[in-house]
């Protein structure tokens, strides 16, 4: 029997995708159209490439509903939350088509000298190889999908088993709006085939998204084959409340970038510092708001707050937990207030913690679910030091009314996106990067576009009869 790919809704336990690996042979002549339709979309002018490819926001929303339903089953979003990421895909996609040709144009040098020609491409790689998530599946995709056809490459798309259906929602969106057989294309995969596609160098470029071990995994599978990889991995991203925050907006703000999607974002508020000023009333108001989230299937319209993923995944959030009040920490909501909150399940109440510290794993491993530590600080040092005491840096937020002071202290914040104000949103102006173990890379903005290029120089000299 072969292998397959299935989904566990985690409304009801039930099977809700199941689908075969591709074969050998499917994997193979996947590769071969990619390539072969590469050959003929670079020569496209950037224009009509972007043009074509920007078709994709419009094919999306056609599918607004069934995308929406679909999430709820496939990973726990609720259904009054499911197209959001619809309006997140426009944004980006619309961005990136906005600046391609500026962003793609030949650069000139600065000097000109008579008798040359001179300038520099931007080149496509060949075929990218995206690696997506489940937790935002639509907007992580497009991250790279989307500026790497308009650059001119061919993209394979790998998607997560827990979300195998948006794979197949973006072969039927580029489908539909006439993009190339073969350029784009959604396969399903096991990891064993996708780490042997990549140590095979059989694309020029991986974007992944995902866990720390399974980046190094993709690393490792890189090795000696020149083929490069952009990487957003693992964080624990913090929050400065400084001691002239407006804290009514801060308490609203942090608590939906804290809980949103059941805590489960890329950089989603994990550990929030208060100074020592405002701690009290942050904390009951933290509290008194986290205390309304509605608990329970996501497929009612009174559900703010769904189930996680997976049943393994709620688990690391109730062990990080146990583990922090047995070391002292105080929990400030009693879960039997949410009737749905159950154990060996993926439904998880919302919890607040303080009397916190870093020898807790709550506040410096992944928690990537809804639990969020608070912890009080008596200056801007303070902060620095304990926001810079983790091993990831995807994103820091400052939450003041001085917008020097958020200056100064993002320039100390070893980060790679400092908020001030607001948390738990990518600018596609801006590029999305991250240091220490949240990887390498670069996606949107005019950066990103580089990544997804390669830089070829002519030197055209004249000569004279």
């Amino acid at each position: 029997m072969s292998a397959r790919i299935q989904c566990i809704s985690p409304v009801d336990g039930s099977l809700y995708v199941d689908r075969p690996v591709a074969t050998p042979s499917e994997i193979d002549a996947a590769l071969a159209r990619a390539r072969a339709a590469q050959k003929a979309w670079r020569r496209v002018p950037v224009g009509e490439r972007a043009r074509l490819v920007g078709g994709l926001v419009e094919a999306m929303k056609a599918m607004g509903n069934r995308i929406g339903e679909e999430l709820a089953w496939q990973m726990g979003r609720p259904i009054r939350y499911g197209q959001g990421e619809l309006r997140g895909v426009e944004e980006r996609t619309n961005y990136m088509v906005g600046i391609a040709e500026e962003a793609l144009a030949p650069v000139l040098p600065k000097d000109v000298r008579p008798g040359f020609e001179r300038y520099v491409t931007r080149d496509p790689l060949g075929i990218v190889f995206t690696i997506a998530p489940w937790n935002y599946p639509y907007l992580t995709t497009v991250n790279s999908v989307v500026p790497a056809l308009i650059a001119g490459n061919a993209v394979i798309l790998k998607h997560a088993a827990q979300t195998l259906l948006v794979g197949d929602r973006f072969q039927e969106a580029f489908d539909r709006i006439g993009l190339p057989a073969g350029l784009f294309q959604h396969l399903v995969l096991s990891h064993e085939q996708t780490i042997g596609i990549i140590a095979g160098g059989h694309v020029n470029h991986v974007a992944f998204t995902g866990s720390v071990p399974a980046g190094r995994a993709i690393e490792r599978a890189c090795a000696g084959t020149f083929t490069t990889c952009g990487l957003e991995l693992g964080g624990k991203d913090p929050a400065y409340v400084m001691a002239d925050a407006n804290l009514p907006f801060a308490v609203e703000n942090l608590v939906d970038g804290a809980f949103f999607n059941s805590g489960q974002c890329c950089c989603g508020i994990e550990r929030i510092y208060v100074h020592e000023s405002l701690y009290d009333g942050f904390v009951q108001g933290f509290v008194d708001l986290t205390a309304k989230y509605v608990l329970g299937s996501p497929l009612s319209a009174d559900t703010t707050l769904g189930p996680m993923a997976r049943t393994n995944l709620a688990d690391v959030v109730r062990r990080q937990t146990a583990e922090a009040i047995a070391a002292g920490a105080t929990a400030h909501l009693d879960p039997a207030a949410f009737p749905e909150n159950r154990d060996g399940s993926p439904y998880l109440a919302p919890q607040v913690l303080t009397g916190v510290g870093h020898a807790m794993s709550v506040m410096t491993e992944e928690s990537f679910g809804p639990v969020v530590g608070i912890m009080k600080v008596k200056d801007d040092a303070e902060a620095i030091g304990l926001m810079n005491d983790s091993p990831y840096g995807l994103t820091a937020s400052i939450w003041t009314e001085d917008v020097a002071a958020a200056k100064r202290v993002g320039e100390e914040v070893e980060t790679g996106t400092v908020y001030m104000n607001r948390c738990d949103y990518l600018d596609p102006g801006l590029v999305w990067t991250g240091v220490k173990d949240t990887g390498h890379g670069a996606a949107l903005s005019a950066i990103g576009y580089d990544a997804l290029t390669r830089p070829k120089s002519y030197h055209l000299r004249l000569t004279t009869n």
